[in-house]
């Protein structure tokens, strides 16, 4: 399990900034070539500034679990 583990840490540190790529790269493909909403920077700005965030912390929960931070997870209040 624990392999599985930083298996995934290493997944989720990959796929973090993949994501930011494909925000960014989506954004400048849309804006300005029509009247939607979703061609004006406004919203792209939001939605990139809201999910940046989030990939770095996926990025660094990444890090924790490629580390072995999550290998022995506490089972009662006492180990904590």
């Amino acid at each position: 399990m624990n392999q599985l583990k930083r298996i995934m840490g290493v997944f989720w540190m990959v796929i973090a900034p993949v994501i930011i790529y494909f925000l960014i790269m989506g954004a400048v493909h849309n804006i300005g070539e029509g009247t939607k909403d979703i061609n004006k920077p406004i919203p792209w700005i939001i939605i990139i500034a809201i999910f940046t965030p989030i990939a770095v912390g996926l990025m660094i929960f990444g890090w924790y679990a490629l580390k072995g931070e999550y290998d022995h997870l506490p089972e009662s209040s006492d180990e904590i």
